[in-house]
């Protein structure tokens, strides 16, 4: 009778090691995702942020190739703007996505900047306040720089009347390839 219970016993030990076991490689192989999804990009590096970011496995800087654009949350925006014409459907990660992730949703304030070296400041704040997108794609269709790729900041201009206005068009930047989190 002993021996049986130790038999079962022992397969109610091994079971739980197993478990644990499995728990624990979920768990590594998730931090190892995690620092590698802006730390090392396998792909081109589309966006880098720098600045005061909360991550510290990366030394300061995020990088992110498209696969990693795209392991976040993807979201669309139907809007139009002062640059096309009609309708548009824009498809990407929201940017208050993107500071969570470097550990800089508390940020004030983001340098904004573009291939063709056009920068301008933004308040962090509109990432949250106004559902900011860093387009990907337009009308299905993958952006590229030369129509406003690889990545564009989208406003939803339609759906929240006093961001039609001036002001917060010179804050679509495309071309987008760097932030500078402050």
């Amino acid at each position: 009778m002993r021996r049986v219970l130790r038999q079962k016993e022992f397969g109610i030990c091994r079971r739980l090691a197993n478990s644990l076991l499995v728990i624990l490689l979920t768990v590594f192989l998730a931090q190892s995702a995690t620092a590698q999804s802006s730390c090392q990009p396998l792909g081109p590096v589309l966006l880098t942020l720098t600045g005061n970011l909360g991550i510290d496995s990366c030394q300061g800087v995020a990088v992110f190739d498209e696969k990693m654009l795209m392991s976040l949350p993807q979201h669309q925006i139907e809007t139009t703007t002062p640059w096309t014409e009609g309708r548009m459907r824009f498809e990407g990660i929201l940017l208050s996505d993107l500071l969570r992730r470097v550990g800089a949703a508390n940020a004030k304030t983001l340098l904004v900047k573009a291939l063709n070296d056009y920068q301008v400041e933004i308040p962090a704040s509109d990432a949250a306040e106004f559902g900011v997108l860093l387009a990907i794609r337009m009308n299905g269709v993958r952006l590229s720089p030369r129509d406003k790729g690889p990545i564009w900041v989208v406003y939803p201009r339609d759906s929240i009347p006093r961001i039609q206005d001036e002001r917060y068009d010179h804050r679509w930047v495309w071309q987008l390839n760097r932030i500078e989190v402050r």
